[in-house]
Protein backbone atom coordinates (compact mmCIF):
# COMPACT_ATOMS: atom_id res chain seq x y z
CA UNK A 1 0.00 0.00 0.00
CA UNK A 2 1.46 3.37 -0.90
CA UNK A 3 2.37 5.42 1.80
CA UNK A 4 2.63 2.38 4.41
CA UNK A 5 6.07 2.70 4.41
CA UNK A 6 6.17 -1.39 4.08
CA UNK A 7 9.09 -2.72 2.06
CA UNK A 8 8.24 -5.53 -0.65
CA UNK A 9 10.65 -8.77 -0.08
CA UNK A 10 13.65 -8.57 -2.49
CA UNK A 11 13.55 -10.40 -5.72
CA UNK A 12 14.69 -14.05 -5.62
CA UNK A 13 18.21 -14.97 -5.88
CA UNK A 14 20.88 -17.37 -5.09
CA UNK A 15 22.25 -17.01 -1.67
CA UNK A 16 18.95 -14.68 -0.27
CA UNK A 17 18.11 -16.21 2.92
CA UNK A 18 15.01 -15.13 5.49
CA UNK A 19 17.05 -15.46 9.03
CA UNK A 20 15.60 -14.48 12.79
CA UNK A 21 17.14 -11.44 14.36
CA UNK A 22 18.67 -13.54 16.77
CA UNK A 23 20.59 -15.43 14.19
CA UNK A 24 22.77 -12.06 12.75
CA UNK A 25 25.99 -11.60 13.61
CA UNK A 26 29.35 -9.56 12.22
CA UNK A 27 30.03 -10.37 8.76
CA UNK A 28 26.60 -11.19 7.59
CA UNK A 29 25.58 -9.04 4.28
CA UNK A 30 22.16 -7.89 5.40
CA UNK A 31 20.04 -7.16 2.44
CA UNK A 32 16.72 -6.38 4.06
CA UNK A 33 15.41 -6.13 7.58
CA UNK A 34 11.80 -7.42 7.90
CA UNK A 35 9.95 -4.05 8.86
CA UNK A 36 8.80 -1.24 7.84
CA UNK A 37 11.26 1.06 6.43
CA UNK A 38 10.48 4.32 8.67
CA UNK A 39 11.02 1.22 11.59
CA UNK A 40 14.63 0.71 10.54
CA UNK A 41 17.39 2.64 12.45
CA UNK A 42 19.87 2.42 9.14
CA UNK A 43 19.49 4.81 6.28
CA UNK A 44 20.68 1.90 4.13
CA UNK A 45 18.09 -1.06 3.29
CA UNK A 46 21.21 -3.13 2.41
CA UNK A 47 24.45 -3.21 4.62
CA UNK A 48 27.41 -5.17 5.77
CA UNK A 49 27.33 -5.83 10.05
CA UNK A 50 30.38 -4.90 11.11
CA UNK A 51 30.21 -4.52 14.94
CA UNK A 52 28.33 -5.18 18.01
CA UNK A 53 27.11 -1.82 17.79
CA UNK A 54 24.95 -2.63 14.45
CA UNK A 55 23.73 -5.35 16.15
CA UNK A 56 22.66 -3.41 19.21
CA UNK A 57 20.66 -1.05 16.52
CA UNK A 58 19.13 -3.96 14.71
CA UNK A 59 17.61 -5.17 18.16
CA UNK A 60 15.66 -1.80 18.87
CA UNK A 61 14.21 -1.91 15.45
CA UNK A 62 10.54 -3.62 15.23
CA UNK A 63 11.82 -6.71 12.73
CA UNK A 64 12.11 -10.03 13.84
CA UNK A 65 13.28 -11.09 10.66
CA UNK A 66 15.92 -10.03 8.01
CA UNK A 67 16.72 -11.18 4.67
CA UNK A 68 20.30 -12.04 4.38
CA UNK A 69 22.87 -12.45 1.32
CA UNK A 70 25.08 -15.20 1.76
CA UNK A 71 27.26 -14.62 -1.34
CA UNK A 72 28.30 -11.10 0.46
CA UNK A 73 28.69 -12.15 3.92
CA UNK A 74 28.31 -15.04 6.06
CA UNK A 75 25.86 -17.41 6.62
CA UNK A 76 24.30 -18.90 9.77
CA UNK A 77 26.43 -20.62 12.09
CA UNK A 78 25.59 -24.40 11.19
CA UNK A 79 23.49 -26.20 14.16
CA UNK A 80 26.14 -28.42 16.45
CA UNK A 81 25.73 -31.99 15.66
CA UNK A 82 24.29 -34.06 17.92
CA UNK A 83 26.70 -36.79 19.76
CA UNK A 84 26.29 -40.51 18.17
CA UNK A 85 27.43 -41.40 21.81
CA UNK A 86 24.56 -39.83 23.69
CA UNK A 87 22.01 -38.19 21.68
CA UNK A 88 19.72 -35.65 23.07
CA UNK A 89 16.43 -36.75 24.02
CA UNK A 90 13.70 -34.93 21.64
CA UNK A 91 12.08 -31.75 23.61
CA UNK A 92 14.88 -31.42 25.99
CA UNK A 93 16.96 -28.01 26.29
CA UNK A 94 20.45 -28.00 25.68
CA UNK A 95 22.35 -27.74 28.91
CA UNK A 96 24.89 -25.89 27.81
CA UNK A 97 22.80 -22.50 27.24
CA UNK A 98 22.34 -20.67 30.39
CA UNK A 99 18.53 -19.84 31.57
CA UNK A 100 17.81 -17.41 34.39
CA UNK A 101 15.34 -19.57 36.50
CA UNK A 102 11.67 -18.39 36.15
CA UNK A 103 10.66 -15.17 38.37
CA UNK A 104 7.44 -14.25 38.50
CA UNK A 105 6.26 -11.14 38.26
CA UNK A 106 5.97 -9.89 41.85
CA UNK A 107 4.31 -6.73 43.14
CA UNK A 108 6.45 -3.77 44.37
CA UNK A 109 5.37 -3.78 48.22
CA UNK A 110 6.15 -8.03 47.82
CA UNK A 111 9.62 -6.98 45.63
CA UNK A 112 11.09 -4.23 48.19
CA UNK A 113 11.48 -6.25 51.56
CA UNK A 114 13.50 -8.60 49.55
CA UNK A 115 15.34 -6.38 47.36
CA UNK A 116 16.62 -4.83 50.59
CA UNK A 117 17.64 -7.87 51.94
CA UNK A 118 19.50 -8.58 48.69
CA UNK A 119 21.17 -5.01 48.44
CA UNK A 120 22.39 -5.24 51.70
CA UNK A 121 24.41 -8.38 51.06
CA UNK A 122 25.35 -7.15 47.93
CA UNK A 123 27.23 -4.83 49.31
CA UNK A 124 29.18 -6.58 52.39
CA UNK A 125 30.32 -8.95 49.50
CA UNK A 126 31.01 -5.84 47.01
CA UNK A 127 32.91 -4.75 49.91
CA UNK A 128 34.72 -7.45 50.38
CA UNK A 129 35.76 -7.93 46.42
CA UNK A 130 37.13 -4.81 46.03
CA UNK A 131 38.87 -4.34 48.81
CA UNK A 132 41.21 -7.49 47.61
CA UNK A 133 41.16 -6.07 43.95
CA UNK A 134 42.74 -2.90 46.44
CA UNK A 135 45.21 -5.30 47.93
CA UNK A 136 46.22 -6.48 44.59
CA UNK A 137 44.11 -10.06 44.72
CA UNK A 138 42.22 -11.16 41.83
CA UNK A 139 38.68 -10.57 41.27
CA UNK A 140 37.11 -13.97 41.88
CA UNK A 141 34.07 -14.45 38.93
CA UNK A 142 32.89 -17.43 40.30
CA UNK A 143 32.04 -15.76 43.77
CA UNK A 144 30.56 -12.74 42.00
CA UNK A 145 28.26 -14.85 39.39
CA UNK A 146 25.72 -16.10 41.90
CA UNK A 147 25.01 -12.35 43.10
CA UNK A 148 24.63 -11.29 39.88
CA UNK A 149 22.14 -14.11 39.06
CA UNK A 150 20.10 -13.34 42.66
CA UNK A 151 20.35 -9.88 41.37
CA UNK A 152 18.53 -10.70 37.47
CA UNK A 153 15.99 -12.31 39.62
CA UNK A 154 15.17 -9.57 41.32
CA UNK A 155 14.78 -7.28 38.29
CA UNK A 156 12.55 -10.35 36.88
CA UNK A 157 9.91 -10.30 39.65
CA UNK A 158 10.33 -6.11 39.29
CA UNK A 159 12.61 -3.95 38.14
CA UNK A 160 11.39 -0.90 40.15
CA UNK A 161 12.28 -2.20 43.68
CA UNK A 162 16.01 -3.23 43.22
CA UNK A 163 17.16 -0.10 40.90
CA UNK A 164 14.85 2.78 43.03
CA UNK A 165 16.22 1.06 46.24
CA UNK A 166 20.26 1.19 44.79
CA UNK A 167 19.53 5.07 44.10
CA UNK A 168 18.81 6.07 47.85
CA UNK A 169 22.88 5.72 48.85
CA UNK A 170 25.26 7.21 51.25
CA UNK A 171 28.80 8.78 50.79
CA UNK A 172 30.44 5.94 52.57
CA UNK A 173 28.66 2.97 50.70
CA UNK A 174 28.21 4.91 47.11
CA UNK A 175 30.35 3.07 44.66
CA UNK A 176 29.10 -0.58 46.17
CA UNK A 177 25.28 0.58 45.90
CA UNK A 178 26.50 1.90 42.21
CA UNK A 179 27.74 -1.38 41.41
CA UNK A 180 24.83 -3.25 42.44
CA UNK A 181 22.66 -0.60 40.99
CA UNK A 182 24.52 -0.32 37.33
CA UNK A 183 24.30 -4.31 37.45
CA UNK A 184 20.43 -4.17 37.65
CA UNK A 185 20.13 -1.81 35.25
CA UNK A 186 22.17 -3.76 32.17
CA UNK A 187 19.82 -6.84 32.86
CA UNK A 188 16.84 -4.81 32.47
CA UNK A 189 18.35 -3.45 29.60
CA UNK A 190 19.46 -6.26 28.06
CA UNK A 191 16.05 -7.73 28.54
CA UNK A 192 14.75 -4.75 26.36
CA UNK A 193 17.19 -5.00 23.57
CA UNK A 194 16.08 -8.74 23.21
CA UNK A 195 19.58 -10.07 23.84
CA UNK A 196 19.97 -13.78 25.53
CA UNK A 197 20.34 -14.45 29.10
CA UNK A 198 24.25 -15.82 28.65
CA UNK A 199 24.78 -12.09 27.76
CA UNK A 200 22.69 -10.61 30.26
CA UNK A 201 23.95 -12.26 32.92
CA UNK A 202 27.33 -11.37 31.36
CA UNK A 203 26.19 -7.51 31.22
CA UNK A 204 25.23 -7.63 34.68
CA UNK A 205 28.63 -8.87 35.89
CA UNK A 206 30.14 -6.19 33.64
CA UNK A 207 27.57 -4.07 35.32
CA UNK A 208 29.07 -5.06 38.94
CA UNK A 209 32.61 -4.73 37.97
CA UNK A 210 32.61 -1.85 36.05
CA UNK A 211 34.12 0.81 38.26
CA UNK A 212 36.67 -2.05 40.11
CA UNK A 213 38.94 0.59 38.93
CA UNK A 214 38.15 3.49 41.60
CA UNK A 215 39.84 1.07 43.85
CA UNK A 216 42.65 2.76 42.78
CA UNK A 217 41.41 6.10 42.94
CA UNK A 218 42.69 7.64 46.75
CA UNK A 219 39.58 7.74 48.51
CA UNK A 220 39.70 11.74 49.61
CA UNK A 221 39.79 12.58 45.82
CA UNK A 222 36.89 9.79 45.11
CA UNK A 223 34.86 11.52 47.65
CA UNK A 224 35.88 15.11 47.58
CA UNK A 225 33.18 17.56 48.22
CA UNK A 226 34.63 20.88 45.93
CA UNK A 227 35.86 20.85 42.81
CA UNK A 228 38.84 18.69 41.53
CA UNK A 229 42.32 19.91 40.23
CA UNK A 230 42.98 19.21 37.07
CA UNK A 231 45.64 16.99 38.42
CA UNK A 232 42.88 15.01 40.39
CA UNK A 233 40.63 15.02 37.77
CA UNK A 234 43.17 13.29 35.58
CA UNK A 235 43.40 10.32 38.44
CA UNK A 236 39.97 9.82 38.42
CA UNK A 237 39.71 9.39 34.58
CA UNK A 238 42.53 6.59 35.20
CA UNK A 239 40.30 4.43 36.20
CA UNK A 240 38.71 2.31 33.57
CA UNK A 241 42.28 1.43 32.51
CA UNK A 242 42.98 0.96 36.57
CA UNK A 243 40.22 -1.63 36.46
CA UNK A 244 40.72 -3.28 32.83
CA UNK A 245 44.16 -4.17 34.50
CA UNK A 246 42.34 -5.82 37.39
CA UNK A 247 40.02 -7.58 35.26
CA UNK A 248 42.90 -8.76 32.79
CA UNK A 249 44.60 -10.51 36.14
CA UNK A 250 41.65 -12.21 37.15
CA UNK A 251 40.53 -15.42 35.43
CA UNK A 252 37.45 -16.11 33.89
CA UNK A 253 36.77 -12.32 33.42
CA UNK A 254 35.29 -12.38 29.40
CA UNK A 255 35.41 -10.15 26.75
CA UNK A 256 32.15 -8.44 28.08
CA UNK A 257 33.20 -6.51 31.49
CA UNK A 258 36.64 -5.77 30.41
CA UNK A 259 34.66 -3.92 27.62
CA UNK A 260 32.46 -2.19 29.63
CA UNK A 261 35.26 -1.47 31.99
CA UNK A 262 37.35 0.10 29.88
CA UNK A 263 35.08 2.08 27.70
CA UNK A 264 31.98 2.99 29.55
CA UNK A 265 33.09 6.52 29.97
CA UNK A 266 33.82 6.71 26.12
CA UNK A 267 30.94 8.37 23.57
CA UNK A 268 30.03 8.00 20.40
CA UNK A 269 30.77 11.54 19.22
CA UNK A 270 34.39 11.13 20.60
CA UNK A 271 34.74 13.27 23.12
CA UNK A 272 34.90 10.33 25.78
CA UNK A 273 38.04 8.73 27.56
CA UNK A 274 40.04 7.06 27.84
CA UNK A 275 40.70 6.60 23.87
CA UNK A 276 38.02 8.39 22.57
CA UNK A 277 36.56 6.49 20.48
CA UNK A 278 33.35 6.91 18.22
CA UNK A 279 31.11 5.45 15.85
CA UNK A 280 31.50 1.47 15.31
CA UNK A 281 34.77 1.48 17.19
CA UNK A 282 32.65 1.65 20.63
CA UNK A 283 30.65 -1.26 20.71
CA UNK A 284 27.25 -2.44 21.86
CA UNK A 285 28.09 -3.38 25.58
CA UNK A 286 30.33 -0.22 26.15
CA UNK A 287 27.29 2.04 25.14
CA UNK A 288 24.95 0.11 26.99
CA UNK A 289 27.46 1.00 30.16
CA UNK A 290 27.45 5.11 29.43
CA UNK A 291 23.53 4.90 29.62
CA UNK A 292 23.62 3.16 32.43
CA UNK A 293 26.36 4.41 34.71
CA UNK A 294 25.24 7.65 33.89
CA UNK A 295 21.57 7.46 34.89
CA UNK A 296 22.26 5.86 38.67
CA UNK A 297 25.06 8.34 39.11
CA UNK A 298 22.72 11.13 38.83
CA UNK A 299 19.80 10.23 40.53
CA UNK A 300 22.07 9.35 42.78
CA UNK A 301 23.30 11.87 45.73
CA UNK A 302 27.22 12.67 45.95
CA UNK A 303 29.30 14.47 48.20
CA UNK A 304 29.13 17.16 45.65
CA UNK A 305 25.28 17.05 44.49
CA UNK A 306 22.37 16.26 45.60
CA UNK A 307 20.62 13.81 42.91
CA UNK A 308 18.30 14.81 40.51
CA UNK A 309 14.77 13.63 39.85
CA UNK A 310 14.44 9.95 37.55
CA UNK A 311 12.37 11.84 35.17
CA UNK A 312 14.60 14.96 34.87
CA UNK A 313 17.26 12.80 34.56
CA UNK A 314 16.29 11.13 31.63
CA UNK A 315 14.75 14.19 30.19
CA UNK A 316 18.63 15.54 30.27
CA UNK A 317 19.85 12.62 29.09
CA UNK A 318 18.05 12.54 25.67
CA UNK A 319 19.20 16.14 25.28
CA UNK A 320 22.78 14.26 25.80
CA UNK A 321 21.83 11.77 23.65
CA UNK A 322 20.90 13.85 20.61
CA UNK A 323 24.12 15.76 21.24
CA UNK A 324 26.27 13.10 20.69
CA UNK A 325 27.33 11.86 24.86
CA UNK A 326 25.00 8.26 24.25
CA UNK A 327 23.53 6.08 21.91
CA UNK A 328 20.17 6.87 21.18
CA UNK A 329 18.25 3.72 20.03
CA UNK A 330 20.25 2.15 23.51
CA UNK A 331 18.93 5.09 24.74
CA UNK A 332 15.69 5.16 24.24
CA UNK A 333 15.57 1.19 24.85
CA UNK A 334 16.69 2.38 28.12
CA UNK A 335 13.70 4.56 28.52
CA UNK A 336 11.37 1.74 28.14
CA UNK A 337 13.15 -0.30 30.82
CA UNK A 338 12.42 2.50 33.34
CA UNK A 339 9.40 3.95 32.32
CA UNK A 340 8.85 8.07 31.31
CA UNK A 341 8.21 8.31 35.12
CA UNK A 342 10.44 6.18 37.06
CA UNK A 343 9.56 4.96 40.20
CA UNK A 344 10.52 7.89 43.23
CA UNK A 345 9.36 10.67 40.62
CA UNK A 346 7.57 13.69 42.42
CA UNK A 347 4.72 14.47 40.05
CA UNK A 348 1.65 16.87 39.63
CA UNK A 349 -1.58 15.53 38.43
CA UNK A 350 -4.69 17.10 36.82
CA UNK A 351 -6.52 16.48 40.02
CA UNK A 352 -4.20 19.20 41.80
CA UNK A 353 -2.27 16.80 43.68
CA UNK A 354 1.14 15.76 44.44
CA UNK A 355 2.35 12.05 44.22
CA UNK A 356 5.44 9.86 43.81
CA UNK A 357 5.84 7.36 41.03
CA UNK A 358 5.40 3.67 43.07
CA UNK A 359 5.67 1.75 40.38
CA UNK A 360 5.45 1.06 36.61
CA UNK A 361 2.81 -1.70 35.70
CA UNK A 362 4.22 -4.39 33.37
CA UNK A 363 2.97 -4.39 30.08
CA UNK A 364 1.34 -0.55 30.29
CA UNK A 365 1.93 2.87 28.82
CA UNK A 366 4.91 4.20 30.09
CA UNK A 367 2.71 7.44 30.89
CA UNK A 368 -0.01 5.23 33.10
CA UNK A 369 2.36 4.29 36.39
CA UNK A 370 0.81 3.96 40.01
CA UNK A 371 1.25 6.94 42.02
CA UNK A 372 1.28 7.53 45.75
CA UNK A 373 -0.76 10.93 46.50
CA UNK A 374 0.37 12.88 49.65
CA UNK A 375 0.09 16.18 48.90
CA UNK A 376 -2.75 18.90 47.58
CA UNK A 377 -1.61 22.09 45.61
CA UNK A 378 -4.92 24.25 46.30
CA UNK A 379 -4.76 23.16 50.37
CA UNK A 380 -1.01 23.54 50.62
CA UNK A 381 -0.86 20.54 53.23
CA UNK A 382 -0.61 17.09 53.13
CA UNK A 383 -3.48 14.68 52.63
CA UNK A 384 -4.20 10.96 53.36
CA UNK A 385 -1.85 8.99 51.32
CA UNK A 386 -3.62 6.94 48.46
CA UNK A 387 -2.53 4.85 45.40
CA UNK A 388 -3.91 5.54 42.44
CA UNK A 389 -3.25 3.36 39.33
CA UNK A 390 -3.71 5.55 36.17
CA UNK A 391 -3.60 2.86 34.10
CA UNK A 392 -6.71 1.34 35.59
CA UNK A 393 -10.29 1.11 33.48
CA UNK A 394 -12.18 4.42 34.12
CA UNK A 395 -9.27 6.32 36.09
CA UNK A 396 -9.96 9.44 35.11
CA UNK A 397 -6.64 11.49 36.62
CA UNK A 398 -3.25 12.44 34.17
CA UNK A 399 0.24 13.53 35.04
CA UNK A 400 0.50 17.01 34.41
CA UNK A 401 4.30 17.13 34.56
CA UNK A 402 6.96 16.78 37.17
CA UNK A 403 7.89 18.70 40.23
CA UNK A 404 10.86 19.47 42.34
CA UNK A 405 10.10 17.97 46.05
CA UNK A 406 12.50 21.36 47.38
CA UNK A 407 9.92 23.79 46.02
CA UNK A 408 7.74 22.79 47.82
CA UNK A 409 8.94 22.08 50.91
CA UNK A 410 8.60 18.62 50.95
CA UNK A 411 11.28 16.09 52.60
CA UNK A 412 12.46 12.15 52.57
CA UNK A 413 9.64 11.62 49.65
CA UNK A 414 10.68 8.32 49.10
CA UNK A 415 8.90 6.85 52.22
CA UNK A 416 5.74 7.21 50.26
CA UNK A 417 6.54 4.78 47.17
CA UNK A 418 8.67 2.59 49.84
CA UNK A 419 5.98 1.32 52.05
CA UNK A 420 6.12 -0.20 55.23
CA UNK A 421 8.35 -3.23 54.08
CA UNK A 422 11.45 -0.70 54.10
CA UNK A 423 12.10 1.50 56.59
CA UNK A 424 15.44 2.81 55.57
CA UNK A 425 18.03 1.65 52.91
CA UNK A 426 20.86 -0.57 54.85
Amino acid sequence: MIGSGRQAPPVPRAGLKKVAIKQLRPGMYVEQLCCSWIDTPFWQSSFLIESAAQLGRIATSRATEAWIDTERGLDVEPAPEASATAPAAPGTADATVFRFRPAPRATMDDELGRAAVLLDQSKRALFDMFNEARMGCAVEVRDAMPMVESIAASVLRNPGALIGLARLKTADNYTYMHSVAVCALMIALARQLGLDDHLARELGLAGLLHDVGKMAVPAEVLNKPGSLTEDEFCVVRGHPAKGHAMLLASPGVGPVALEVCLHHHERPDGRGYPHRLSGDDLGLYARMGAVCDVYDAITSNRPYKAGWCPADSLRRMAEWARAGQFDEAVFAAFVKCLGIYPVGTLVRLQSGRLGVVAEQPCGKSLLLPKIKVFFSIRARTYIRPELIDLGAPGARDAIVGCENAADWGLRDIDRYWLGDGVAKVP
